[in-house]
């Protein structure tokens, strides 16, 4: 049953929550929220004729060994670009860093992003979330401090085979496999779902009653934090970037374009993550949000599983997106 117009609104007002502890915090920028008003690919989900939601096999993201080139103890595989994402691994020791820079516009200063890499050697999924273009891509390790030398470095140029790409398959922040505990949840959840909104209604309905808000977590995490989906889903606990990637993983699996924004919230300006979907169907969800056509739609399961408390709670006034993944 719907809402009152005025309910609504102000259901949607209130759909603010802050983590003081979700990584690492980064510089105030102000940025634009990120709006599109194409239409999915192929690999968007599909609706059968009798009126069930379908969803598409998981898309997967992996590092072909087969494919690899080396530079330097740095293992490259870039044979995915099309499909929105560099894989890369290194046998070098220390503390090592990718650093992956997009010129995007001429008159714009360059968009760049930094990942810790595995200390193990495995792989690690870099997502081409800017779209497409040129990137630099650098492996560097650390000397000292906070000082990093250049292992290996490339540009390569990108054009993928569909925008929404790099926001259905798995990467370094939103790590999962067709095996993955939580795309069993997922697939479980969606079965028999009237369509995608029904879908994520359900994906989203189950976060909010089963994942706690991890308080003690979020006061005492350290720089460099990935979440783990799987992890989370069997805890039953996490911070808001742990419910921001679980909700990714589960949603990226069923075909439903799904970014983890991190950014702040005013009026304090505290680090925060939640998600933006994309679906071209209208309807509610839930009592919390409203979906609305052809935009990407903002999504915060951490304030709808009441997490965090008042400490971390904004005002409703702001969201700032900073970092998309």
């Amino acid at each position: 049953m719907k809402l009152p117009t005025c309910c609504r609104l102000a259901a949607a007002a209130l759909a603010l929550a802050l983590c003081a502890g979700c990584g690492s915090p980064e510089p105030s920028q102000q940025i634009e929220s990120i709006v599109q008003t194409s239409t999915p690919g192929a690999s968007s989900p599909q609706i059968s004729e009798s009126g069930n939601f379908t969803p598409p096999e998981p898309l997967t993201a992996a590092f072909d060994e087969a494919a690899a080139q080396t530079d330097n103890g740095v293992f490259w595989d870039t044979s995915h670009l099309s499909q929105g994402y560099v894989a890369v691994r290194t046998d070098q020791p220390g503390k090592i860093k990718f650093l992956l820079t997009y010129q995007g516009d001429t008159d714009s200063a360059p968009s760049q992003y930094s990942y810790l890499l595995p200390a193990d050697g495995s792989s690690a999924i870099i997502p081409l979330q800017l779209g497409d273009g040129d990137y630099e891509l650098a492996v560097c390790q650390n000397i000292s401090g906070d000082k990093y030398s250049y292992l290996s470095r490339q540009t390569v140029s990108v054009a993928l085979e569909d925008e929404f790409a790099p926001f259905l398959r798995p990467s370094i922040y939103i790590p999962y496999s067709p095996d993955s505990a939580c795309v069993t949840k997922a697939s479980e959840l969606t079965a028999g779902a009237a369509d995608e909104v029904d879908a994520v209604g359900r994906i989203y309905d189950y976060i909010v009653k089963n994942i706690a808000y991890d308080t003690p977590k979020a006061e005492s995490i350290g720089t460099d934090y990935y979440p783990d989906p799987d992890e989370t889903l069997a805890t039953g606990k996490g911070i808001c970037v742990d419910y921001a990637a679980l909700a990714a993983a589960m949603l990226r699996s069923q075909g439903i374009p799904t970014k983890l924004i991190t950014g702040y919230v005013a009026p304090n300006d505290l680090y925060h993550a939640w998600n933006m979907i994309w679906l071209e169907e209208t309807g509610w969800i839930t009592v919390e949000f409203e979906v609305k056509p052809g935009v990407w739609n903002r999504v915060d399961t951490t304030f709808a599983a009441g997490g965090a408390g008042s400490k971390y709670i904004g005002d409703g006034s702001n969201y700032t997106d900073f970092r998309t993944y």
